[in-house]
């Protein structure tokens, strides 16, 4: 059976989908067979995976009961996706039966089979979307950066996860937090990490010792419909994702040895041998 991982905070401008993405792409070159799940209806991940969301069905027609979860898959890049668009942002009115909570999980049972990991997208918001993911997950992994308000965005997931966890989904583990543009030159940045420990304390789980440097190819990586591994498979972006993927597996990070590239440009003054 798959791994569910959700990755989730209600603080928006986080890196909730460029993590998303960048795991999808890792997992996959680690020859996992990965599905992306877009239950956000901005459909961001969907975008830089290079999925359909407009001429196909969404997670919006499995939540509607209108199509089967398996309908809805496409075969992308590097991973399987299921799809968002802005019709889903009218789920949390439409969305009235008992059992609501549980739609998601339901449909993914039937499908979860054929892969290793099952990566979902939440949207920036307490909803009954959120709900149906932490219930469907085995772990939430909550990105943020390093400022006072994506903190306390943290801290209001809190009596959510747990009150899910007690009611839905007594299997839920927050396996870490991630900081995501990362600058360990700034005070601020500290001071913040400092403050995510002990909500982490908080939260029986911890902050990700691998931590994300912001990058310019991070945000260029989506207009090509490529993950960061993908695109850019070299940079300090693609490292720093392949390491944290290891880690959330549990795995001994990769061991790279610095490649030498020659010795440089001869001196101007060496005289040419005759």
């Amino acid at each position: 059976m798959a791994k569910i991982i959700a990755v989730t905070n209600q603080k928006g401008g986080v890196g909730k989908t460029t993590t998303c993405s960048a795991l999808c792409g890792c997992l996959s070159q680690m020859g996992k067979k990965v599905l992306a799940i877009d239950l956000d209806p901005q459909g961001n991940l969907s975008f830089s995976l290079g999925a359909d969301a407009e001429s196909s069905y969404t997670v919006y027609d499995v939540f509607k009961g209108n199509a089967d979860i398996y309908d809805t898959v496409q075969h992308c890049g590097c991973c399987d996706v299921i799809p968002s668009n802005i019709l889903l942002s009218g789920a949390e009115l439409e969305l009235t039966s008992v059992g609501r909570e549980y739609i998601l999980r339901e449909q993914l049972s039937t499908i979860e089979g054929d892969y290793d990991f099952v990566i979902i997208d939440t949207p920036p918001a307490l909803s009954i979307l959120t709900i149906n993911a932490y219930t469907t997950s085995h772990q939430l992994i909550i990105p943020m950066i390093p400022e006072i308000l994506s903190l306390q965005g943290i801290a209001q997931l809190k009596e959510t996860i747990l009150a899910v966890k007690k009611y839905y989904n007594k299997q839920l583990e927050i396996r870490g937090i991630l900081l995501n543009k990362y600058s360990p030159r700034l005070v601020l940045t500290k001071e913040v990490e400092e403050l995510a420990n002990i909500i982490a304390d908080q939260l029986d789980t911890d902050v990700f010792e691998q931590k994300i440097s912001g990058s310019v190819i991070i945000a260029e990586a989506p207009a090509h419909a490529k993950t960061i591994v993908e695109y850019a498979p070299r940079s300090k972006a693609a490292r720093e994702y392949t390491d944290l993927t290891y880690e959330i597996l549990g795995l001994e990070k990769p061991k790279r040895t610095e490649q030498k590239l020659g010795r440089g440009r001869p001196p101007k003054n060496r005289q040419k041998l005759s």
